[in-house]
């Protein structure tokens, strides 16, 4: 009896103690340094600058409130407002859906083309033509079957006036040379005010493909921009140069999933390191952004990339990196309701499980801050909505709202 009753009191002293780690997870956690990273990093690489990686964490101030409106999305990749306040949800294994602004109403649209789903592959990210209240036209990014593999590609297509179909589908851009692979296809879509679109391709994650992220005789590992019916956009920096691909408006990436314009019309990008060295970038025209020559990471192995060096000529530095990573996925600029929160970096985070909040001044970031890492998600994509509320979608299938109390 008295084993029983020690065990008994064993039991609740262990509960009451993961109770208050789980209660203490809520908060956000705070490293040595100040910063919001409390793990080592992988490697002993320094930063270029002050400032550049484990920047001093900062708090929101403003009551916020977080709901999930829908938990049975399945896996969706790419949010984005329709005029009308709804949201156009892609779903990774080939379709997308139409969600009612509250989240409990779904359809269907049909009439995709295959999709290759298998690994990181599938229906991807989605965006409206500049016209669309007019054309109904959208565009999209999938990992099409094609060749001997699969790759990025772009389409366009027509809205049926219900939002249940798409027709007159159109393959615009592919981001050759095809691979049978499975990773790392980048694909993030945004229009700039000229009504070009920026296309970003990651450079299929294997040794092999790496070094075509140096090479500019192909598409893997880029920025592209083209207009709207996938041609070299006027003003690229390579029309004309030979050994370089016109669309290409800069190089050098590793997986590049979040791209975004800021309030004043700048190009950012947010790309996976390997172990270490997940990237925020400043895109500008022509430039090199470096991998595989140069990173903050090293190899899943352990080994360095390359010669194991964080700076080369020619090659642009991070605004910011991390090590250990947090796989930055989706990202927006926030305009919303929350003062303090404008201009703000959002990013979907993958394995760091959390919605990360970037407060940058003059192009640099000036303080971080790791938001809902208590619903230990893996945030797949983010929106900085029309109704000025911060959105989220999830690897596990939910929809979440962010927005002031």
């Amino acid at each position: 009896m008295k084993i029983n009753q020690f065990y008994i009191a064993a039991v609740s002293v262990l509960l009451m103690l993961s109770s208050c780690k789980e209660g203490h997870a809520n908060a956000q956690q705070i490293g040595s340094d100040g910063s919001v990273e409390t793990e080592k990093p992988n490697s002993e690489y320094q930063p270029a600058f002050k400032g550049q990686t484990r920047i001093k964490a900062v708090k929101t101030k403003t009551p916020y409130k977080v709901e999930v409106l829908n938990k049975e999305l399945g896996k969706p990749w790419g949010i984005i407002n329709l005029p009308d306040g709804r949201f156009l949800i892609t779903e990774k294994t080939g379709y997308m859906n139409v969600v009612s602004k509250d989240g409990k109403q779904v359809s269907k649209i049909t009439g995709f083309p295959k999709v290759d789903a298998k690994g990181q592959g599938g229906m991807l990210d989605v965006a409206l033509d500049p016209d669309f209240k007019n054309n109904n036209i959208i565009y999209f990014s999938f990992s099409e079957p094609f060749g001997k593999g699969n790759l990025t590609s772009v389409a366009k297509g027509t809205l049926s006036p219900d939002l249940k179909s798409i027709s007159g589908i159109k393959v615009i851009f592919r981001a050759e040379p095809s691979y049978d692979g499975d990773k790392h296809y980048g694909s993030r879509l945004v229009f700039d005010k000229d009504q070009n679109l920026y296309v970003s391709t990651g450079e299929r994650s294997d040794k092999v493909t790496r070094v075509y992220a140096q090479k500019t005789d192909n598409y893997l590992g880029k920025i592209m921009k083209i207009t709207k019916e996938g041609l070299p956009a006027p003003g690229n920096p390579f029309i004309g140069k030979q050994g370089y691909k016109p669309e290409i408006y800069a190089y050098g990436l590793r997986n590049p999933q979040g791209l975004a314009l800021d309030p004043q019309g700048n190009l950012w990008d947010v790309e996976m390191g390997p172990r270490g060295g997940d990237e925020i970038n400043l895109i500008r025209p022509g430039k090199n952004y470096g991998w595989g020559d140069v990173t903050y990471g090293i190899e899943y192995s352990g080994d360095q990339v390359g010669q194991g060096i964080t700076q080369k000529a020619g090659t642009e530095q991070p605004v910011y990196y991390w090590d250990p990573v947090i796989s930055p996925s989706g990202i927006t600029f926030y305009t919303g309701n929350i003062d303090e929160w404008k201009g703000n970096l959002f990013i979907g985070c993958l394995s760091g499980e959390h919605i990360d909040r970037i407060v940058m001044k003059d192009n640099k970031v000036v303080g971080e801050e790791r938001l809902l890492a208590d619903q230990k998600e893996r945030f797949r994509d983010v929106l900085d909505g029309m109704d000025g509320n911060l959105y989220a979608v999830t690897d596990s299938g939910k929809l979440y709202r962010i927005s002031k109390k």
